[in-house]
């Protein structure tokens, strides 16, 4: 990293915990400050959507562990992961708590540090590019146009039990905006197309699958919000994903620009 622009940022001390965003795939969208806690951390406590890219900046001494957290597979429960950043803060160590996207945005980062402030742990909050807009840009779907929607509305497809959120009101949603960015929306998705339906938005309403984005791995399903769910079975795609709905997907064929399968298949 150059020298010159990172030493006017703040630096990592020890017995400090730093909750920061890696973004939602490419390395190149780490923000400086996380790019430099990654050079400076003694101890690294990284997520499950972290692209392992990004840890190649990490020092060569730094202890790396994983503390993914993916639905339906064995993860890490959250109050082990928080008292761990107290530990190892505890012993001296500069923390480095990396998560994809943003940590505050569905990161369970304010959990983490109202962890950390009742263990006395000092912590600083570093924000990423959360995939609800970060992916989207990648996949060439504006989150806003001016011609099509002034709100969005970003929401949770399960919650802390793993079912569709209860206080979500969804036929207010479906009224009130005309796009609809969904994390971790994949698995109950034939239940929330029909609860949107339900409040009033149409069968043939665009929508996207955006997986594993702003990566090589990159792939996006367009279909409509009636047959989301069996396009989706059909498709065999899995988590990671953000789900849009809206007719900001409409313009994705004008806008797409980062095309990975292409781009290889070009190279070969």
């Amino acid at each position: 990293m150059n020298d010159i622009l990172l030493s006017g940022l703040a630096s990592m001390e020890p017995g400090h915990v730093w909750l920061a965003g890696a973004g939602p795939g490419d390395p190149g969208l780490l923000t400086l400050l996380a790019a430099k806690a990654l050079g400076e951390a003694d101890a690294i406590v990284y997520d499950a959507l972290v692209n392992e890219s990004c840890l190649k900046l990490a020092r060569a001494d730094a202890i790396l562990e994983y503390a993914g957290k993916r639905g339906g597979k064995p993860s890490a429960r959250q109050a082990d992961i928080s008292l761990r950043l107290v530990e190892l803060a505890k012993e001296g160590k500069r923390v480095l708590r990396l998560k994809g996207g943003d940590p505050f945005v569905f990161g369970r980062g304010g959990e983490e540090a109202l962890t950390l402030l009742a263990h006395k742990v000092p912590f600083r909050i570093v924000p990423g590019i959360t995939a609800g807009i970060g992916g989207l840009a990648y996949a060439g779907i504006p989150v806003t146009h001016r011609e099509v929607n002034h709100a969005v509305t970003f929401l949770t497809g399960h919650d802390s039990s793993g079912v569709v959120p209860d206080q979500i009101d969804w036929e207010a949603i479906a009224r009130g905006s005309r796009v609809i960015v969904m994390y971790m929306a994949m698995k109950h998705m034939a239940h929330i197309a029909d609860k949107l339906m339900a409040g009033g938005r149409r069968p043939d309403e665009a929508v996207a699958f955006v997986c594993n984005a702003a990566t090589d791995d990159q792939h996006v399903l367009v279909t409509t919000l009636g047959r989301a769910a069996a396009d989706l079975v059909a498709s065999g795609l899995e988590p990671p994903a953000i789900v849009v709905v809206g007719d900001v997907v409409k313009l994705r064929p004008s806008l797409s620009w980062f095309e990975p399968a292409l781009m290889r298949k070009a190279a070969e």
